[in-house]
């Protein structure tokens, strides 16, 4: 641990085996201590903090050797200029996130890194900074706001509004479903924070609770613009063609199918699924793996909400079902007819845009039975008449027969 400046290396160490609860603080400082002295006394072979550690039995090579990754993501984020990072705050594969303050305005943000494994892959790096620039380009109180994006060294950054709280993915791991009331308030702002990013030309393609973050004071704030894209990049549209990008558990039919018009219905589904998550507590389509789940997307019935939660309104299952329709054409034509819905079921009252989809489908279905139904008819009518023929041979035959017997008849009195 001695190599590439030890002093910032053992200093991130020190934070982090105190944090996981591998030593004390009392233990570490005990021996930065010694490690000083040892330079001290001109020691031509000094020890790094984790030689030290490992020598006084406190932390083994393994444990040590197994913090090496995060250690170098911390000291990455230390290396944004005009930014001191206080503590990491989440990780994930496509990036680690930290709490730092912005110097320059003394203020608490939240930095995204992309980890150094990605560093080179020019797919990654794009779609990073993809993410800052539409985020960026948005402004609204229910949109996580963008603050910068760069490069500092070989450590690609992206700075964001801090949100203290907590996502919707935790509140129902720690609560479970959430109340109707709750869950239709939670959906409205987002479907506003949507209907602002749609607006501006942007589809985020990656609605899901994780996404979803709800302050301290309740506000709910669309996060994670990494799959954001400009509805009329066509260059990436193309590029893209093909390939099912979005989550699982919440993504649109056209998604998986990798379709090239993709557009705003997309995050309508992806709302959709989210809200029904939400209120029953269960992913609307389930599986051993992903491709399993996706497939049910495609070709299952979705079970109705109330089915599952039979405490939910009518108004709430009409709203989820018309936005998870597998046709996006039979979801709601913009995301402003899912607010008027959200907010008319909210108030207590019909979601009459979700009954207008219903209705037009019903008639639909209602013309096609029509069309059947007359064609039975007059096939029942050719047959009816068919099966008549018979008989009125078989009479005209009789009444000719009748007649020349008559004749017979006659002749012979003669």
């Amino acid at each position: 641990m001695s190599e590439n400046n030890p002093s910032s290396m053992d200093t991130v160490l020190g934070r982090i085996v105190v944090e996981r609860g591998l030593a004390t603080a009392e233990e570490v400082q005990q021996c930065i201590e010694q490690q000083r002295l040892s330079s001290e006394d001109s020691d031509p072979n000094p020890h790094s903090l984790g030689d030290l550690m490992v020598a006084n039995d406190i932390i083994t090579r393994r444990q040590i050797d197994r913090l090496v990754p995060e250690i170098e993501d911390r000291r990455s984020t230390r290396q944004i200029p005009g930014y001191q990072v206080l503590e990491k705050i989440g990780a994930g594969a496509m990036a680690t996130v930290c709490k730092a303050r912005q110097l320059s305005l003394d203020r608490i943000v939240a930095i995204k890194v992309l980890p150094k494994k990605y560093s080179n892959n020019s797919q990654f790096i794009d779609r990073f900074y993809a993410e800052g620039k539409a985020a960026a380009k948005l402004n609204h109180p229910n949109i996580v706001q963008a603050i910068d994006v760069g490069k500092a060294g070989e450590t690609h950054y992206f700075v964001m509004e801090f949100v203290e709280g907590e996502t919707v993915y935790e509140h129902m791991t720690g609560h479970g479903p959430y109340e109707e009331e709750h869950a239709l308030q939670i959906a409205l702002e987002v479907a506003k924070a949507l209907s602002h990013a749609h607006g501006a030309g942007f589809i985020h393609r990656d609605i899901k609770p994780k996404n979803i973050m709800i302050t301290k004071d309740g506000v709910t704030k669309l996060a994670d613009m990494g799959l954001a894209r400009a509805v009329s990049d066509r260059e990436a549209a193309e590029a893209e063609a093909g390939k099912a990008f979005g989550t699982p558990y919440y993504i649109s039919p056209e998604q998986i199918r990798g379709e090239l018009n993709v557009d705003f219905r997309v995050d309508i589904y992806g709302l959709g699924a989210t809200l029904y998550h939400m209120v029953t507590g269960k992913v609307p389509f389930d599986g051993p793996n992903p491709s399993v789940v996706m497939h049910k997307h495609l070709k299952s019935d979705l079970v109705p909400p109330d089915h599952i939660n039979e405490q939910l309104s009518t108004g709430i299952g009409e709203v989820i079902e018309v936005a998870m329709a597998k046709d996006c054409e039979k979801r709601y034509h913009s995301t402003l007819e899912l607010i008027e819905d959200l907010e008319a079921v909210s108030r207590g009252e019909p979601p009459l845009q979700a009954r207008k989809r219903f209705d037009l489908s019903a008639l639909s279905t209602l013309d096609r039975a029509t069309v059947h139904e007359s064609q039975l008819v007059s096939l029942q009518e050719a047959q009816k008449q068919m099966s008549a023929l018979p008989l009125l041979w078989m009479a005209i035959a009789g009444w000719v027969v009748a007649f020349i017997l008559i004749v017979v008849v006659v002749l012979l009195a003669d």
